[in-house]
């Protein structure tokens, strides 16, 4: 390159762009300072070992086009030193007529890598637009979505864009018109809307529940020409809060429909539950209750400390839990109630204690069946002494009888022996009188000991079976005793006293109970075979032994060590079946069980008649 062109390289060296310039055989004749900065001193070597340390001409090179007189611009990236130039080359002529190739390089490395963040951005942006769960919208004031997503379109069942940016969002999109002007009148007042729950229709015109948050778009003068934000699809979140309500009031109903009185209470004692029964057994409102009245008013005084006590204790159905307690509370008039008492603590998810809740049985009526019952049983006890008593005596009075008979005629016949007027007549006289009297005293006996029974009549042998096990059913329960039972229906009526077949059951009944004092199952089963109607009761219990088993219907035989058990039962029971034209059965395995089979005959027509004429 000629020196004299001095002027012009100070120029090159005072510009912050790379200059270089080759000759045709590709030898760099000039570099300015610049230059040698990015990549070195090379003057007089080649420029594709200077630029990209190859040794051969670069793939990118467009010298020869230089050369025969073109100007190129073009964008370069120069991994030597990890940068992006724009490059200017230019043939440069001599006044000798030899050509050189000007290039001159700014370096544009900072501006593509803005570029390409730019770039990124703007994809990023897009990729989420398009792919975002929710829907996505830009919209104008006037009532037109200007552009969507993918999730909008099959949020609201449209198959492609250009379909839904012809819709009228007033009209097309809101389930309520007015909802739309609601929504405009909201935004541009705020400049926004957070969380605006409102009912949209989709294509088909179903009704969407959607969540609208959004931003006024402004143009350069500040008036408000759309807006733009998101929708989320509220419909499987209305589906739960539904469901949860469904629920909600399912479980409400349920406490309030529970026949025993279910009452809750906040750690303070404070009452926040209190369902129908708990107002009919405390006659107490709910209004008046709730949030109002503490715990301890239907408690006695101090009891409501000891109930906690006890559900805080192990002892009585584990850690938080009270399993049952006996135990009376105060209704509203200051009387008591007696019944049972289910309670328990209910925890947070942290493990605090944060209320408690007893469900309470009133008893009154079960325990008042209970005291009858007792009453019914001793007396059918004594019953029993008595009845046995009965046969007892009037066994002793027919042995007797006889003899006496015998010793009234031989009377008689010696009065006919002796005359009247001789003592001995009336010492005999006075014998006979008392033998006579003996003999009403005896037959007074026998009067007593068949007193007048109970008045046969048709009767369901089922229905007295039902109400003999309810009596029985909490005793049995508490001994863990399950009940099981098989009673054909319409199998027709016996002829029978009813309290006479009570007393029948409920003697069988406590023999079972004495007979599985560890629990077991007590099946009761009834059906009819030709004239007969059959009751069966079998227990799991001890059993009777064989040597036993034939004497169990004798009077004052028993089994058991209680000295009030005096052996009457199952003989009254034989007695009362045998009255009736029946029989009893029994099989039993010893360690096993035990099956009383009672075979009565089902009830003639004329039966049925006579009782009802």
């Amino acid at each position: 390159m000629n020196e004299k062109n001095s002027q012009i390289i100070s120029i090159f060296q005072a510009m912050q762009d790379n200059v270089y310039v080759i000759n045709d055989d590709y030898t760099v004749e000039f570099m300015n300072d610049s230059m040698v900065k990015d990549f070195g001193e090379a003057k007089g070597e080649k420029c594709y070992f200077a630029l990209n340390q190859s040794d051969e001409v670069c793939p990118w090179c467009r010298s020869k086009e230089v050369f025969a007189g073109s100007t190129i611009r073009r964008e370069i990236y120069l991994p030597k030193v990890d940068k992006t130039y724009y490059v200017l080359e230019m043939p440069l002529k001599n006044q000798d007529g030899t050509v050189f190739k000007l290039g001159i390089c700014r370096d544009i490395t900072l501006r593509k890598k803005r570029e390409e963040k730019i770039k990124t951005s703007e994809e990023d942006y897009k990729s989420l637009f398009e792919n975002v769960g929710c829907g996505v919208y830009i919209s104008s004031k006037e009532g037109k979505f200007l552009n969507v997503n993918k999730a909008l379109l099959t949020m609201l069942g449209y198959e492609n864009k250009e379909e839904f940016f012809k819709i009228d969002i007033t009209k097309d999109l809101y389930l309520k018109p007015q909802d739309r002007l609601k929504f405009q009148e909201m935004i541009e007042r705020e400049g926004q809307v957070i969380n605006y729950e409102v009912d949209f229709k989709r294509k088909n015109g179903a009704p969407i529940a959607v969540q609208l948050t959004s931003l006024v778009r402004y143009d350069q003068e500040g008036n408000v020409f759309g807006y733009e934000g998101i929708m989320v699809d509220q419909t499987q979140r209305k589906k739960m809060e539904r469901e949860l309500k469904a629920a909600h009031e399912f479980l409400n109903k349920i406490i309030q429909s529970s026949p025993n009185a279910i009452v809750a209470a906040d750690l303070k004692g404070i009452i926040i539950i209190w369902n129908q029964a708990a107002e009919e057994t405390f006659r107490y409102k709910a209004e008046d209750v709730i949030n109002k009245m503490h715990i301890e008013k239907i408690y006695p005084p101090g009891m409501d400390k000891k109930v906690m006590q006890m559900m805080r204790s192990p002892d009585y159905g584990g850690v938080g839990k009270l399993r049952s307690l006996p135990r009376v509370h105060v209704r509203q008039d200051g009387s008591v109630v007696d019944g049972n008492l289910s309670a328990a603590i209910i925890y947070d998810e942290k493990g605090n204690e944060v209320a408690s809740v007893g469900i309470f049985v009133d008893l009154t009526e079960r325990l008042e069946m209970e005291r009858k019952l007792r009453r019914t049983q001793e007396q059918l006890l004594q019953s029993e002494k008595l009845a046995a008593m009965g046969r007892l005596t009037s066994q002793i009075a027919h042995e007797l009888n006889n003899p006496l008979y015998g010793i009234m005629n031989t009377l008689e016949l010696m009065k006919t022996e002796i005359p009247p007027e001789n003592k001995r007549r009336k010492i005999l006289e006075m014998a006979l009188s008392e033998t006579v009297r003996l003999s009403e005293l005896l037959r007074k006996m026998l009067s007593f000991s068949k007193p007048d029974q109970e008045e046969k009549q048709p009767t369901d042998i089922n229905i007295v079976l039902d109400e003999i096990l309810v009596l029985q059913e909490r005793q049995l329960r508490e001994n863990d005793i399950r009940i099981s039972t098989a009673l054909t229906e319409n199998m027709g009526m016996v002829f029978a006293s009813k309290n006479q077949l009570r007393q029948v059951f409920l003697n069988m009944f406590a023999n079972a109970n004495y007979a599985m004092s560890e629990g077991g199952t007590l099946t009761v089963k009834t059906w009819r075979a030709g004239d007969n109607i059959y009751v069966e009761i079998t227990d799991t219990g001890t059993g009777i032994k064989e040597e036993n088993i034939n004497r169990i219907f004798d009077t004052f035989f028993t089994t058991k060590d209680n000295v009030k058990d005096v052996g009457l039962g199952l003989s009254v029971c034989y007695g009362f079946i045998k009255d009736h034209g029946g029989d009893i059965k029994v099989e039993s395995t010893w360690g096993a069980g035990t099956t009383f089979t009672i075979i009565l005959p089902a009830c003639k027509e004329t039966e049925k008649e006579t009782a009802i004429a």
